[in-house]
């Protein structure tokens, strides 16, 4: 019996992602959004490609899945991301209504758990650390190779 994709799987690909924005010289975060098992959209940094501080991956992720699915909530899907989000994609999350945050590694510096941990919509339901040594490891070589 073939097994359902889990959350290795899911943030492999949002990994995938993340490795596309350091290639742009973005800071390396990706997401993706699941609906019913499918991908149904994927996103990375783009803040400096487009000048635009909010071009987070978690918000151009959100924007692409609303698009795909005509509605402005996702209460049936699931937002994975490499790093844990900022105060700012905490919110966009609250709005859109996600059933499911998964991030890979915290972030001690901007993560919203250590400004705003009631930021989340009452009803999301949130993993963290899924394939935290990978995501971080990312995020540490894109900033050494920049030092």
């Amino acid at each position: 019996m073939i097994q359902p994709p889990d959350d290795i799987y899911y943030m492999k690909h949002a990994l995938a992602e993340a490795a596309l924005a350091a290639e742009e010289g973005e800071v390396p975060i990706g997401a993706i959004i699941v609906c019913n098992q499918r991908i149904i959209a994927r996103a990375h940094n783009q803040t400096e490609r487009l000048h635009d501080p909010t071009a987070h991956a978690e918000m151009l992720a959100i924007t692409s899945a609303t698009h795909f699915l005509g509605a402005k909530y996702l209460t049936g899907c699931s937002l994975y991301v490499t790093i844990e989000p900022c105060t700012m994609c905490a919110g966009a999350i609250a709005w859109s209504q996600l059933h499911t945050l998964i991030y890979g590694a915290p972030d001690e510096k901007r993560g919203f758990q250590r400004y705003a941990p009631q930021a989340l919509h009452p009803k999301t339901i949130l993993r963290a650390n899924v394939l935290e040594k990978e995501c971080a490891e990312l995020m540490t070589q894109f900033f050494r190779a920049r030092r």
